[in-house]
């Protein structure tokens, strides 16, 4: 394998929750000796019972491993887990240069550029690898993972990536992978927006939402993503795989990178606005696609 001699050195993880726990589960399952860092003792536990070894802290991760993963909440972690508790054996001054950094997470450009900065002068080679898919597509090995940074460390890696994610992208040498993955949440986002506001209009004139997601499903505006939420709409059962509060997240930092870049982002701006009133009265926790049922309550719709 391409990246056998930073295995030998220890593979480390740092944040195995939702996501991170299947994909390091994945890694323990391929025969892979891991190292985990989480503050949550149930988010470890089911890896320490395939055989994973815990770190104290970020900084005793970094000191064992010669390539380290995460996948973390927000740019507030990162930032704590890059320039937090320096002065007590931190994650910088534990590092070794050459050591691998992939950091997964789905973050801002800002922060991200500035973690590159820091990296590089510790001859630390990073790699900006954001993932796209659902907590199945973890499990499943079949997530897309979004690439840019150190292009000799993307080539070492390759293999270890192989074991996550069924499709792969090196985008460039920058944040190109971060806004990659804002390109995409944009999207994903926007279509539960537009997709609630089109079914509202349908229970409005008599139909009832199994009905036109059968016809939507097989039509020329179908996609993945309103083939993977057709039940959960039919149903009307909006248990989270991707909650209002995470959505929220996201398009704050959507919105942040393109006033950034100048950008008039009318529709992300109003989306966002739109997540934020569905959280504010019940709808945070609940998927994403729950806008649905909110503008159904808010247009007068209810199923009491």
């Amino acid at each position: 394998m391409a990246d056998s001699q930073y295995i030998q050195n220890g593979i480390g993880w740092i944040g195995v929750g939702k996501m991170g726990n299947p994909m390091a589960t994945r890694l323990i399952e391929a025969g892979q000796a891991l190292t985990i860092c989480d503050p949550v003792a149930e988010n470890r536990a089911s890896l320490v019972a395939r055989g994973a070894v815990v770190a104290n802290s970020p900084g005793d991760l970094a000191a064992r491993c010669g390539l380290i993963f995460s996948t973390i909440p927000n740019d507030a972690v990162l930032a704590d887990l890059i320039w937090g508790d320096e002065d007590h054996g931190g994650f910088l001054s534990q590092i070794a240069a050459g050591t691998i950094f992939v950091e997964m997470s789905t973050v801002s450009p800002q922060l991200s550029e500035r973690v590159a900065k820091e990296l590089v002068l510790r001859g630390v080679p990073y790699l900006r690898c954001p993932i796209s898919g659902s907590t199945a597509l973890a499990r499943n090995g079949s997530l897309t993972a979004l690439a840019s940074g150190d292009l000799a460390a993307w080539e070492a890696v390759s293999d270890t990536i192989d074991l996550l994610a069924a499709r792969k992208f090196y985008l460039g040498a920058g944040e190109e992978a971060r806004f990659m993955k804002l390109v995409l949440n944009t999207l994903v986002g926007a279509t539960s927006s537009i997709l609630g506001e089109a079914l509202l209009l349908g229970e409005k004139g008599g139909l009832n939402p199994a009905q036109m997601m059968e016809v939507i499903s097989e039509s020329a505006v179908a996609s993945p993503l309103i083939k993977y939420k057709k039940d959960m709409i039919s149903a009307m059962d909006f248990s989270p795989a991707f909650s209002v509060q995470q959505m929220m997240k996201d398009f704050t930092l959507i919105t942040e990178a393109g006033r950034a870049q100048q950008i008039p982002m009318f529709a992300a701006n109003l989306i966002l606005q739109q997540y934020v009133s569905a959280a504010n009265v019940g709808y945070g926790e609940q998927d994403f696609f729950a806008l649905f049922d909110w503008m159904r309550a808010a247009g007068g719709i209810s199923d009491a």
